[in-house]
């Protein structure tokens, strides 16, 4: 009777034996690459921890080449050694450009947003044009690790501020939003401690500063707001724009000015200009 239990045991309800129905393993990897093309590169990522077959159809290059940017191309010649790149997979080549990349002198900084593969740029400090830069009685250029270039432009005082730049870029089409990420009061860090130093900020709460775009296509945003939030990192909106054809360079210049001299205003960082797909701005605008 025994032996009896023990064999109906091994049987499932429908009479199958277990070792006998399909399992995650037994799917072919192409139908498995089927489904993962649907779904975003962290959710693919994640199901190829399943097994082997997953993990073998999560590396299709036809999955990656829908995630990609169209001018990956372009981003990959820019930005990489092509040669080293070469022998990579399409997987391989969208983490590389995951991982933020410094370009122009170490000036500039692109990378890819990991969610939707959006190509996001920040230009530091030293690849603006700042009035007044080189009078250190005003302007200084100071160490800090709360910014990805590890340095940031401050003004202690200043009548005639004005900070602009200008990018020439190729961008996958669609719509683009632009930030200046600046920061009220001086920060340093004591005895291990972030502090920040507000005996400078004056001047902000008087009239708005004065925030411009322009494309070379004739697109043109103005944003006024005034400055706030003491002792953090803000990053103001100017506005947006449309890239319609990824096949050619877009010029985008950008301001942000208060050029009234009835009064001065310092006490400010000057960090970094960001340029983000519209569809991460709200992300970007919170950190």
């Amino acid at each position: 009777m025994g032996a009896g239990v023990s064999g109906f045991a091994t049987e499932s309800d429908d009479g199958v034996s277990p070792s006998m129905k399909p399992k995650l393993s037994d799917i072919p990897e192409s139908c498995i690459a089927l489904v993962l093309m649907y779904l975003d590169p962290p959710e693919i990522c994640n199901l190829a921890r399943l097994n082997r077959a997953f993990r073998g159809a999560s590396s299709a290059d036809f999955i990656w080449d829908l995630k990609l940017p169209s001018n990956y191309k372009f981003l990959v010649h820019k930005l990489f050694d092509e040669c080293g790149l070469s022998e990579l997979s399409k997987k391989d080549v969208y983490a590389r450009l995951c991982r933020p990349v410094q370009f122009d002198g170490g000036t500039r900084e692109l990378w890819l947003d990991k969610s939707t593969g959006g190509v996001c740029v920040s230009l530091s400090s030293r690849a603006l044009a700042i009035t007044g830069i080189d009078d250190r009685r005003y302007w200084n250029h100071i160490p800090t690790d709360e910014s990805r270039f590890q340095t940031v432009a401050y003004v202690q005082q200043t009548w005639w501020f004005e900070v602009g730049g200008e990018f020439e870029f190729q961008l996958p089409a669609g719509t683009y939003s632009l930030f200046f990420r600046l920061h009220l009061g001086k920060p340093s860090k004591r005895l291990g401690r972030r502090v920040c130093n507000t005996e400078h900020i004056h001047g902000w709460d008087i009239k708005p500063v004065l925030f411009q775009l322009t494309t070379s296509d004739g697109q043109h945003a103005v944003h006024r707001c005034y400055l706030d939030n003491p002792g953090n990192w803000v990053n103001y909106l100017v506005g947006d724009f449309v890239v319609e054809n990824p096949n050619t360079l877009t010029r985008i210049k950008f301001s942000v000015t208060q050029i009234d001299c009835t009064h001065t205003k310092g006490g400010v960082c000057v960090d970094s200009v960001l340029i983000c797909p519209f569809h991460c701005r709200d992300k970007n605008q919170s950190l």
